[in-house]
């Protein structure tokens, strides 16, 4: 055998070993939890309650919930892939004070929520968040969906399923599969991942107004796919585009501002 030929075999097998380890270790790849369980009290935040989500198959959710005003919306929010509750308190505190309600699921795996996250369980978690606020008295049209980052997929996916007063997505992609192929071109991951998020399959099922929010310097979730979701969109929908912002920083450059003059018009 020939020193080229053993060269050749000898990077086939590497490859293949580093794909098949891509494969089997994929969601640590996907979700990076900070799965301390914190009281919404314990980071400064007040008129907040901790929730806990029993799931059919045993597992545990935990949400954090600050009930709305009179007469005001609900956001049912959906988080990014890494960390957990206690990273995003300012955020949501920043929407208490606009004067919503906010209702925050946590992913299994996250945040004291037991159990490991997967497409398949925060899509059905996310349905039983929605469940939860419609037992408590609020109406499909008490109700905007924001999903960030991963979260994203999450709220597209579940307002496909079910009527929504409308959805924020801040730094939506169209599929986990391409944000992968970016960052690791060498994988073919068209073929390895289980966890797909394919926002772009389900966008267009969406029958309630949609707003989109994405930084020009984003260089986690390119510009291009949050452009890409907003053309496959149904009317109605908006898309603001800010020139300084990256990654899930949009609020210093006035997202929050945004989202409430966008929900208080939807109301009007």
């Amino acid at each position: 055998m020939s020193s080229v030929i053993k060269i050749l075999l000898y990077v086939m097998g590497a490859y293949l070993a580093i794909v098949g380890i891509a494969y089997v270790a994929q969601r640590k790849f996907t979700y990076f939890p900070n799965a301390s369980r914190v009281a919404p009290a314990d980071t400064g935040l007040e008129g907040f309650r901790e929730v806990e989500l029993p799931t059919p198959d045993g597992e545990r959710v935990i949400a954090w919930y600050a009930p709305a005003p009179a007469g005001r919306p609900t956001i049912l929010y959906f988080h990014g892939n890494g960390g957990g509750l206690a990273n995003r308190a300012m955020r949501f505190g920043r929407y208490q004070n606009a004067g919503f309600g906010i209702f925050v699921m946590s992913y299994r795996g996250y945040s004291g929520s037991t159990g490991s996250p997967t497409e398949t369980h925060n899509i059905a978690d996310a349905r039983l968040a929605y469940d939860y606020l419609i037992k408590q008295g609020l109406k499909p049209a008490d109700i905007f969906l924001y999903g960030e980052s991963l979260g994203s997929g999450v709220a597209v996916q579940t307002a496909a399923a079910v009527p929504v007063a409308g959805v924020i997505l801040d730094a939506p992609y169209t599929s986990i599969v391409e944000v992968g192929a970016k960052a690791y071109p060498i994988l073919p991951l068209n073929w390895l991942m289980v966890d797909r998020y394919e926002s772009d399959k389900h966008i267009a099922s969406i029958n309630a107004p949609l707003l989109i929010l994405h930084g020009t310097r984003d260089q986690v979730i390119p510009l291009e796919m949050g452009q890409r979701m907003y053309a496959l969109a149904r009317e109605p929908k908006k898309i603001v585009v800010f020139p300084e912002g990256r990654h899930i920083d949009l609020d210093k450059y006035g997202a929050v501002d945004v989202v409430r003059d966008w929900i208080l018009a939807l109301r009007r």
